[in-house]
């Protein structure tokens, strides 16, 4: 929000306050200015070093160069006909100034004017914006010739003043701006450019900050009056108004004022609402936007003629409804809208005139016979051929004029705003909440408004229907909570004065030493019960000043510290997988069924009710499928080995708890790995390196569940699992139970992804049974006697797998076989076809020291054993 200091200064004194020390006070109170802009007020200075608190730009204007000057005569310039010279008088002296301005361009040669007209008077030497330039870039007033003319001076536009990007006129100012004063001292100006946070919705207005403003200086708030004169027929005589959703539209407000002029406002409104990110219109929809900045309620003008037209010239009859399922609105900025069942409608008896909180329709909107107007709903960004509108053919200025002031449900109209793409600055408030208090304020303020810059007279009364009051809460705070929370010692009488000052009424038992404080009637941020209790010590702190809470260490009592087996668990995973070589890599949990159906097709998912984008609309039931998703995007990596630790969601059906019949999904923890690309990297010593395969994954596999402490592990050959290679796959069971499974991708699978020639080898575990399996953390005593280490290679079919051979040797020896580790495999046509020779390492260790013959006898056992079960040869 964008908040001139001016505006600000009409609420309360700042007198003595730099606009940073201000900035600084609003910051640390939650209320962070992004930036100051300024614009005529003087820049500060900072010394070599000194660090700038905040971001600035803007322009300071010279006390004795840029002054208050009037206008005399405009007269025309002798060899220019779109110029002019004007007889200007600067306070001390007259000069002669040359300009092509268009907006005193019609009083060229009319002689000396009746009222003389006050402007912005730059002197030679001056330091302004350069008006027809692109963008902001700085220029010096030099004396120059122009069509013969001696030209060293010049009035300002806004652009030249940095106060805005408007440059196709001059400044005309108020008949009040006295001739000779220094500019700066008439109307210059800061802009804090404050970033409001939800939570600080509230302070969406000029009277909100300046309210945070006085609770922390100490200085009064000033509030403005909102009285005026009313005559003629009451309001309440001529409009009612019917609420269908008091959910959606708590309260509904109505105020009629008669006979406006419509025509431009004061200068000094129009230059506060363009400081503010507004622009201009007229007085009548100037003055929704001045009450709207001003108070925080947005506010929509109707053209009351014609509401009693589309009526037959009967009573108006107001009805806020939901909108049905395809009916249409035409809004301020031309287009069409189909609307929808979510979409809350302001209506008459005939149809729709607006869409609540967010933007007005085009055939009842505010009209200037001579130019094309906006509301105060118009949206923040917006072409000038967007924003004039619809063209009406209505001929007539709008001449009554019925302002609503509402209070809206302020998911709805989030809801609303973002459907039809329409931001704008009633909707960014309504979308944050507005107590439904503030509709008639805001009402009464732009009527009073209205009847100042128009000329028109009020209707007695409001039409005021209100079904829905909220409870504003009161809150019991004792000074133990505050001490609790805070680290600060107040009195409940300190704690109730600070947060008077934020406008709580407050009542203080001394003698319980508690404060009850009620929330004002303009807040919708405080809870009820424990959650009061911490917004209202909030603004204790707040009011009190963050800065000045001391640094204490936490008086509570530390919780007790529990782990977590679990993640303790996974975390030892992830590091022994990173040992091993691996990457780990962490997806999105959502995907699409199509996305995953490359690997693997599941017919059932749990669905997102407001998914992000299409592809991101189910949560997903396979991991792997996510790292193969990333190895994909680094299939050019000379080498990939990732893995990823994560849930999958399995959709639970039947939940009657539900909505929609579906319950919270299982989501069972999964290991991915993937493998592929070369073994070892390319270098200057490495020729030829062979591609990562089955074995490398089965390697890391076997190392991951040996530093988990499992036994008992085997690879049981497998065809059951539809995306690994028959043949090349295999299921990992841990104690006799399956707990994963490794293998190589089938070639079909593989073709469904962008990778190249090289292998993908993949393996993918249930970390819920493997973590379940309790190894044992065993002690083994160091032999007092050396071991005997003997090899054997056996020849056998290229069927037996090589684990059964362990296995047998591990039977046969018993005991005293300690270790056996695979060495070699070797494949020749010398030991003949489907054949393959294994090499085995063997450990024999026993109580005592065994000797040659006692070695020899367990051999010869083995090797009998092996050919008797499995056809074995002992290879020479």
């Amino acid at each position: 929000m964008k908040l001139p200091i001016s505006w600000l200064k009409d609420y309360i004194d700042l007198d003595g306050l730099s606009v940073e020390e201000i900035a600084r006070k609003l910051t640390l109170a939650g209320l962070e200015v992004d930036e100051i802009k300024y614009a005529g007020l003087p820049m500060p200075t900072y010394k070599d070093g000194e660090r700038h608190e905040f971001k600035t730009s803007g322009i300071g204007w010279d006390r004795d160069k840029i002054v208050v000057a009037e206008i005399r005569e405009v007269n025309p310039h002798p060899n220019a006909d779109r110029l002019t010279l004007l007889d200007l008088y600067d306070g001390e002296k007259s000069q002669v100034v040359l300009t092509g301005a268009p907006n005193i361009f019609h009083l060229k040669g009319t002689g000396k004017l009746s009222k003389p007209i006050k402007v912005a008077y730059a002197k030679e030497g001056t330091t302004l914006y350069d008006g027809h330039a692109d963008g902001l870039m700085l220029t010096t007033l030099k004396r120059a010739k122009i069509r013969g003319v001696d030209s060293y001076s010049m009035v300002a536009s806004e652009k030249e003043l940095g106060i805005s990007e408007e440059h196709e006129g001059i400044i005309i100012l108020g008949d009040d701006a006295p001739v000779g004063m220094p500019l700066v001292d008439y109307m210059g100006d800061a802009v804090l450019d404050i970033g409001i946070l939800p939570n600080m919705a509230r302070n969406a207005n000029v009277i909100g900050v300046a309210r945070e403003l006085s609770a922390l200086t100490g200085r009064p708030l000033k509030k403005p009056t909102l009285e005026f004169d009313a005559e003629g027929q009451s309001v309440e005589e001529l409009v009612s108004v019917e609420i269908t959703e008091p959910e959606l539209n708590p309260r509904f407000v109505l105020g009629l004022i008669r006979d406006v002029k419509i025509k431009p406002s004061p200068y000094q409104i129009q230059r506060r609402l363009r400081l503010a990110g507004i622009r201009p219109i007229n007085n009548i929809v100037d003055a929704t936007n001045y009450a709207m900045i001003d108070l925080g309620e947005p506010l929509h003008a109707f053209d009351y003629d014609v509401l009693k037209e589309r009526a037959g010239n009967k009573n108006v009859k107001i009805i806020t409804r939901s909108a049905k399922e395809g009916e249409q609105l035409t809004t301020l900025d031309g287009n069409k809208r189909q609307l929808t069942l979510s979409n809350v409608l302001v209506c008459d008896e005939k149809g729709a005139l607006s869409l609540a909180g967010v933007m007005g329709g085009a055939e009842s909107e505010v009209y200037d016979a001579s130019k094309e107007v906006l509301d105060a709903t118009s949206p923040k960004v917006q072409s000038d051929e967007m924003q004039r509108g619809k063209a009406s053919v209505r001929g007539v200025s709008t001449a009554n004029i019925l302002l609503e002031g509402a209070a809206w449900n302020f998911i709805n109209i989030r809801k609303t705003a973002k459907q039809h793409n329409l931001p704008s600055e009633a909707s960014f408030r309504f979308s944050r909440g507005v107590h439904p208090a503030l509709a008639e304020q805001g009402v009464r303020r732009g009527l009073q408004l209205m009847a100042k810059w128009s000329g028109g007279k009020v209707a007695p009364g409001l039409v005021d229907e209100y079904p829905l009051k909220p409870e504003d809460p009161t809150i019991t705070v004792t000074p133990k909570d505050v001490k609790r929370l805070i680290g600060i010692d107040l009195t409940a009488p300190e704690i109730a004065e600070l947060l008077t000052h934020l406008e709580f009424e407050c009542t203080v038992d001394v003698g319980n030493d508690f404060v009850q404080a009620k929330t004002p009637p303009h807040r919708l941020d405080i809870g009820e019960g424990i959650v009061g209790i911490a917004d209202v010590i909030e603004e204790v702190a707040r009011s009190y000043g963050y800065d000045r809470i001391p640094e204490t260490r936490m008086a509570d009592a530390l919780p007790p510290q529990i782990g977590n087996p679990v993640h303790e668990w996974e975390e030892h995973v992830r590091d022994i997988l990173v040992d091993l070589g691996l990457q780990e890599v962490v997806n999105y949990r959502l995907t699409s069924p199509e996305r995953e159906s490359r690997l693997v097709s599941y017919k059932e998912y749990v669905t997102l009710a407001n998914p992000i984008a299409p592809e991101r609309r189910v949560m997903r039931r396979s991991l792997l499928a996510s790292v193969l998703e990333s190895a994909e995007k680094n299939a050019r990596a000379e080498s990939i080995s990732m893995f990823e630790i994560g849930s999958i969601f399995l959709p639970v059906k039947n939940d009657p708890s539900t909505r929609s019949g579906q319950g919270l999904p299982n989501e069972p923890r999964k290991l991915a790995i993937v493998m592929t690309g070369l073994r070892n990297a390319t270098a200057w010593d490495v020729k030829d390196s062979s591609p990562l395969d089955f074995f490398d994954m089965k390697g890391r596999i076997e190392l991951l569940l040996s530093e988990l402490r499992n036994t008992n592990v085997s690879y049981i050959a497998t065809d059951s699992v539809s995306y690994l290679h028959p043949g090349k796959a295999a299921e990992i069971k841990v104690g006799g139970q399956t707990v994963g499974v490794l293998g190589e991708l089938h070639p079909l699978t593989k073709e469904k992804y962008e990778f190249g020639d090289a292998p993908i080898v993949v393996a993918e575990f249930d970390l819920d049974t493997l973590r379940k399996m309790n190894p044992t953390y065993g002690i083994v005593p160091v032999a007092d006697v050396p071991p005997v280490l003997e090899d054997i290679a056996v020849i056998v079919d290229e069927s037996v797998p090589a684990e059964r051979i362990a296995n047998l040797i591990k039977q046969t020896g018993g005991k005293t076989v300690s270790n056996v580790r695979l060495f070699d495999v070797y494949r020749d046509e010398k030991i003949g076809a489907g054949k393959k020779s294994l090499a085995y390492s063997l450990t024999y260790q026993s109580d005592k020291t065994m000797t040659d013959a006692e070695a020899a006898a367990i051999r010869t056992k083995i090797v009998k054993r092996l050919e008797y079960e499995v056809g074995a040869k002992l290879r020479s």
